[in-house]
């Protein structure tokens, strides 16, 4: 659907109305869903909405709350590539985005938000709901955690407003935008289009890259005896060429927590996540003292990709930070060389580079060899035990057995992304070849870490590839939050498995509190049967106490029906989650 057929298919003959030409613009983008929840302010758009899916254009998915919302557009654009889009009513509707919001902002997400407003007349008169700036001021709340954030006061100004919004958000660094709507400018016929620039031509980044730093790279590469490369998630594009020169030259390969999923756990090279819930072994060859280079790629170097800020790992002059954007380079201004550009067009030339130069590169490992020696695992005996209750690192490991290889895992705020960082390896070399995924195989929310994150993107992202199995990993404190979405996965007949952590607490808080000395409060959680929630909802809900009973179901059966499936995993509620690098932040310390 294009903005000419809203425009002639709007509610007037030969006009129409302001919503109709917003999602005439989001189908011309390919959007194909818009996420929230309706109310009276905005009716408006959800009513153009309506008529949009009649016309094939973006349909509404109705979250179950409005933070739901946002990390439902979240995780479709992490999948999809494409414009995330949310909306909500005015007052508490707007508010309950902000948490959401907040998270794609601070993971760089093109997202283009939507709230209404009363009416222009009742500004300052205290109309129910009210959110102007004379009421509960929501511009106001979202200046800090949008990259464009404007009132829309007049249906001759959206237009533009919309174009510059959209453009905003897929400029580096990317992030959310926010229109604030009128409900009578909303509602406005007339609205025309100006032909402007069409927005789809201008959202892909030029595949440009600093040939003088890239030449300067490849220099320090031909000369350094001992390199090593970090890669980050969003290096996930750009793994092909990564992969071939780091063969090449023996180039040791460790991955950011972010970047787990990248780099297949049997390839010879691999040596584990650094930072965050990472392995022993990718720390000590960060530390071999013959190591003279570190092309970090990807990543910006927070406090979990940086192992707490490490200066004796990362952080010192051996290092060289390759990004797309320079705005990442705050986080190292000790590096001896910064690299900017389309990540994919770097590793190409850099990997043409070496060819040129006569160097054998050797085939990809064989995905049938077993899982290397050298990736030090914290319990190596506890991610092999079958004791019952079952233990969450042993969990770890038989999920990405059970499952095709092809699933998207994602892990929510807690211990469950610290346990599914050190312990879950999914197989991207099971893949066919070339089949890459978009973003990797595996995604965290690490920056902002909203519990409950991982329960609303699993439905965005199965929702871009409804024929993927998509694994939500969750804790039972995080699905107390924001469980309720998992019945959008069943109204819209989607494959997601929801595997909770069942440990009756907040996990991370209880052995955080053991770990720093705290004291031990707010932690316990009442005991609750989630399998029996999720029947009660029409969900699949099954009980797993042990090794048994998860190898006694039948996944790719579960996978065929296209339903959401919940495992209620009853883990050892004393095992303990590889959480030093944070606790260690805690104490004032350093690795």
């Amino acid at each position: 659907m294009d903005v000419d057929v809203a425009v002639k298919q709007g509610p007037g003959a030969g006009s129409a109305e302001v919503g109709d030409l917003i999602a005439g613009y989001l189908a011309r983008l390919g959007v194909e869903f818009v996420f929230g929840i309706p109310g009276g302010a905005i009716e408006p758009f959800v009513n153009a909405l309506a008529r949009s899916e009649r016309r094939g254009g973006p349909r509404c998915i109705t979250s179950r709350h409005e933070t739901g919302a946002a990390f439902m557009a979240e995780g479709y654009h992490s999948a999809s590539g494409k414009l995330a889009v949310c909306f909500a009513t005015t007052g508490p509707g707007a508010t309950n985005l902000i948490t959401g919001v907040a998270s794609a902002f601070a993971n760089h997400i093109p997202m283009l938000v939507i709230t209404a407003q009363t009416p222009l007349d009742t500004f300052g008169r205290g109309a129910f709901q009210e959110s102007s700036c004379t009421g509960i001021n929501t511009l106001a709340m979202f200046e800090g955690i949008t990259r464009y954030n404007s009132l829309v006061s007049h249906p001759d100004q959206v237009e533009t407003k919309l174009a510059a919004a959209v453009l905003r958000a897929f400029e580096y660094p990317r992030g959310p935008v926010h229109l604030s709507v009128p409900m009578d400018v909303m509602r406005a016929e007339g609205a025309r289009a100006h032909h402007l620039p069409r927005l789809e031509r201008h959202l892909r980044a030029p595949d440009m890259v600093d040939e003088t730093a890239v030449a300067e790279l490849a220099q320090l590469l031909a000369s350094s005896r001992s390199p090593v490369l970090v890669i980050g998630n969003r290096a996930a594009e750009a793994m092909p060429p990564i992969l071939a020169l780091a063969e090449a030259r023996d180039i040791p390969l460790v991955v950011t927590p972010n970047g787990n999923g990248l780099v297949s756990v049997r390839h010879p090279l691999y040596r584990g996540v650094i930072g965050f819930a990472g392995h022993g072994s990718a720390l000590k060859t960060l530390r071999d003292g013959r190591v003279d280079l570190v092309v970090a790629v990807g990543t910006s170097l927070g406090e979990w990709a940086s192992n707490g800020w490490d200066e004796l790992s990362l952080l010192n002059d051996r290092l060289v930070h390759v990004e797309a954007s320079p705005h990442h380079f705050v986080a190292s201004p000790m590096a001896r060389l910064h690299v900017t550009g389309a990540l994919a067009t770097v590793f190409r030339q850099l990997l043409a580079g070496q060819q040129t130069r006569g160097g054998a590169l050797r085939p990809v490992v064989d995905g049938a060899a077993e899982p290397v020696s050298h990736l030090v695992l914290e319990d190596p005996e506890g991610y092999l035990s079958d004791q019952s209750p079952i233990l969450p690192q042993r969990l770890m490991g038989l999920l990405p057995e059970l499952f095709p290889p092809q699933t998207r895992y994602l892990a929510d705020t807690g211990n469950s992304f610290a346990w599914a960082i050190h312990y879950l390896h999914p197989r991207p070399d099971a893949l066919p070849p070339g089949d890459a995924p978009r973003g990797g195989l595996f995604r965290t929310c690490l920056e902002f870490s909203s519990m409950g994150w991982a329960i609303g993107s699993a439905v965005g992202t199965a929702l871009a590839l409804p024929d993927t199995p998509v694994v939500c990993i969750t804790g039972d404190g995080s699905y107390l939050m924001s469980g309720q979405e998992i019945t959008v996965a069943l109204a819209e007949n989607l494959p997601v498995f929801y595997v909770i952590l069942n440990d009756a607490g907040y996990g991370m808080v209880k052995h955080g509190q053991r770990q720093t000395g705290a004291e031990p409060l707010g932690y316990l959680l009442p005991p609750v049967d989630f399998a029996a929630m999720a029947r009660a909802m029409g969900v699949d809900g099954h009980v797993i106490q042990s090794v048994d009973d998860l190898a006694a179901l039948d996944i790719p059966a579960l996978c065929r029906q296209r339903r959401p499936v919940l495992l209620d995993v009853r883990i050892d509620p004393e095992a303990k989650p590889p959480l030093e690098v944070r606790t260690n932040t805690l104490k004032g310390g350093r690795l």
